[in-house]
């Protein structure tokens, strides 16, 4: 019963962390965060489901189509709400990307229904015998896929001529404009990659829920609190939260029931950014003056 717990927590603390990542990769270069990322997530398994269940396209055709459309979503985001307010210095970005998620909710609760839809998967019906327990093997697939994310965005950033510019946007973006790195450019790519992110998270977890206009509201807000747990400027911290809430999250549904698994989860995350305020695996930042 734990065993079966545990690995259903890593299924969506690796959900968490995808969507926790993505708010890392805005705020690094830009200092602002997309809160239309829980949009992001219902974007992808939507667009996933009408392409794949309604259209009829193959699945390996689907994915892609889907993806690449949750990143012209999260250029859109950064171009019209967050590029015009963070040019003058304004903190606007914040209720103009939170109305932009709740925009784009109810333009699909109107154009694709507010029926919840099966998301149809061989891997979310068929199990394996993993510590005595039966496991759907998407629930494998799901933390595999985020820690295979994790390890490709840290190799990009490391060895790739993209993660260099995406350093040096970070660590001094004048020096990075005068050096002719496009500044504007970088920040509309990270909100590109924060969304797909954020995608490919509501295409995994699809097929074990459900497909709705307003799957992504909580689970957004979930990933919120886990990049600000693990220390919002940390990849690998925002990574080990996310994990950490979900185990949590799965073991208190588990043993207590879901009437407590809200309340439990959030007063450890008020407790825990109480004793730890920059995250549990954030840094403080010193500033020269």
């Amino acid at each position: 019963m734990i065993s079966a717990s545990i690995i259903s927590g890593l299924g969506l603390g690796s959900m968490y962390a995808l969507l926790a990542l993505g708010f890392h990769v805005t705020f690094i270069v830009s200092r602002t965060v997309n809160f239309a990322q829980g949009s992001a997530m219902m974007l992808g398994a939507v667009f996933g489901f009408t392409l794949y269940q309604t259209w009829g396209l193959p699945l390996w055709l689907a994915v892609p189509i889907a993806l690449v459309l949750a990143a012209i979503y999260g250029l859109a985001i950064e171009r019209f709400l967050v590029r015009p307010f963070a040019s003058r210095g304004s903190d606007g970005w914040l209720m103009a990307t939170v109305a932009g998620g709740i925009l784009v909710d109810n333009l699909v609760l109107f154009t694709f229904g507010k029926e919840p839809r099966q998301f149809p998967s061989d891997w979310a019906s068929s199990t394996v015998e993993l510590f005595g327990s039966g496991v759907y093997i998407q629930q494998l697939l799901i933390p595999a896929m985020g820690l295979l994310l994790a390890a490709a965005l840290m190799l990009v950033n490391r060895y790739t001529r993209l993660g260099k510019v995406l350093q040096a946007t970070v660590q001094n973006p004048d020096a990075a404009s005068l050096m002719g790195i496009r500044v504007p450019r970088v920040i509309s790519i990270a909100f590109a990659v924060s969304t797909v992110l954020a995608a490919i998270a509501g295409l995994l977890i699809a097929p074990l829920f459900s497909v709705s206009s307003d799957m992504g509201t909580l689970f957004g807000l979930k990933a919120f609190a886990v990049a600000i747990l693990g220390g919002i400027a940390s990849a690998p911290g925002v990574l080990l939260a996310g994990l950490l809430f979900g185990v949590i999250e799965a073991l208190v549904t588990a043993q207590l029931g879901s009437a407590f698994t809200q309340i439990i989860t959030f007063s450890l995350v008020i407790v825990a950014l109480a004793l730890r305020p920059d995250g549990l695996f954030g840094k403080r930042r010193l500033l020269k003056v």
